[in-house]
């Protein structure tokens, strides 16, 4: 009897591309003006001094002050939405306009959202449990509003808004929701069950925000903005004239306790981007650019970069820097810094980088893109 021993090999995954994105943010509405903020360095602090009636930790941040829906989407329907649902429903109708992926009858059940936040609209869920304290009995709260105290409020609208039947999934990660909701679309684009679907991330300005991001975070300014981007896979585009903005080639996840200390953690790190970078095929002198999320040097999240790259010197995009403080938003804006600078530019085609995240309590993220450049007509058609 003779056994077979010829080795198998499993094929390689389909590459996942991004076709189009939208954002909605102080730097700009929509990917064109996003993108000549970011390469030109413009900060999107503003005054936001009569932005609320509550007091605020100062008089600046980076938010988006004349905010108001109904100048994108009209007043039918979106009377209601609280700021949340409105940024993540716009960034989306973006994505869309950005891409040429049509979105029809046909295939409206293949294409879904996945959508990373916080907790949802802090504001929208203290507003609301106020009124059920405060208002005459039997408590005489508008019920209208309460969809805007559900986590996944700003995911179904969009969803609704655009008739999209496909997946829909609402990741609460925090720092790391971009990321997070990167992979969870990577895997179920992978597993077939989506033949699209439109990835990003959303945070609100609020007083509640304002005040735990400068308390919290050693008096760093919050801001805002959503990020979507339209996520397909190779088979969905193989065929059409469609150019991509970046090819996804790894999201690695990892967790470690902090009580194991500072060097533990930075270990852990260190494994996670080597990690993600072998995933990728790419090497350290390969990437043009690193995004962290960190603010700065003298974090686990540099010292980890510093291993990983050792003489490799890519260039540093500081988004927080130009954004503020953005929460569950903040990876989703990285990303979108680094399609910002290929947008417009021919030489960084088919170049990696690496984009990195962590969180207070010991999770982090590392995700490796290879961009293009976009042509001044090219809608992705």
């Amino acid at each position: 009897m003779t056994t077979d021993q010829t080795p198998v090999t499993e094929s390689p995954p389909a590459p996942l591309y991004i076709t189009g994105w939208g954002v909605v943010s102080p730097l700009g509405d929509g990917a064109r003006e996003f993108s000549e903020a970011v390469v030109q360095g413009r900060s999107g602090l503003v005054d936001v001094s009569g932005m609320f009636d509550e007091e605020l930790p100062g008089e600046k941040a980076y938010a988006l002050p004349e905010f108001q829906v109904r100048d994108y989407l009209g007043r039918k329907g979106t009377s209601f939405f609280d700021r949340s649902t409105s940024l993540a429903l716009i960034a989306s109708d973006h994505a869309l306009k950005d891409t040429g992926l049509v979105v029809t009858d046909d295939n409206r059940d293949q294409v879904g959202l996945v959508l990373g936040t916080t907790t949802g609209s802090i504001k929208s869920t203290s507003d609301y449990s106020r009124e059920t304290l405060t208002q005459k009995r039997p408590y005489l709260v508008n019920p209208v509003l309460f969809p805007n105290t559900v986590m996944n409020c700003a995911a179904g609208q969009a969803a609704i808004w655009h008739r999209l039947k496909g997946v829909n999934a609402t990741i609460a990660g925090g720092q790391l929701a971009g990321l997070t909701a990167l992979r969870y679309a990577s895997r179920t684009l992978r597993w077939g069950d989506a033949e699209a679907l439109l990835v990003g991330a959303v945070e609100e300005f609020s007083p509640h925000a304002a005040w735990a991001t400068h308390l919290a975070l050693d008096s760093a300014t919050a801001g805002e903005g959503a990020v979507v981007f339209v996520v397909e896979s190779g088979e969905a585009t193989a065929g059409t004239r469609r150019r991509p903005d970046a090819e996804i080639l790894a999201v690695e996840l990892a967790t470690v306790d902090p009580g194991q200390g500072a060097g533990a953690v930075t270990s852990g790190y260190t494994e996670c981007i080597a990690r993600a970078l072998r995933t990728a095929g790419v090497t350290a002198d390969e990437l043009w650019a690193v995004a962290p999320g960190s603010a700065g040097p003298g974090e686990p999240e540099e010292a980890a970069l510093d291993g990983v790259l050792g003489t490799a010197r890519p260039t540093r995009l500081r988004v927080k820097e130009l954004t503020g403080e953005c929460h569950a938003a903040a990876g989703a804006l990285q990303i979108a810094a680094v399609l910002a600078h290929h947008r417009g530019a021919p030489a960084l085609d088919g170049r990696p980088a690496l984009i990195t995240s962590a969180t207070g309590e010991g999770a982090f993220g590392a995700a490796v893109i290879r961009g293009w450049h976009r042509d001044e007509t090219d809608n992705g058609s």
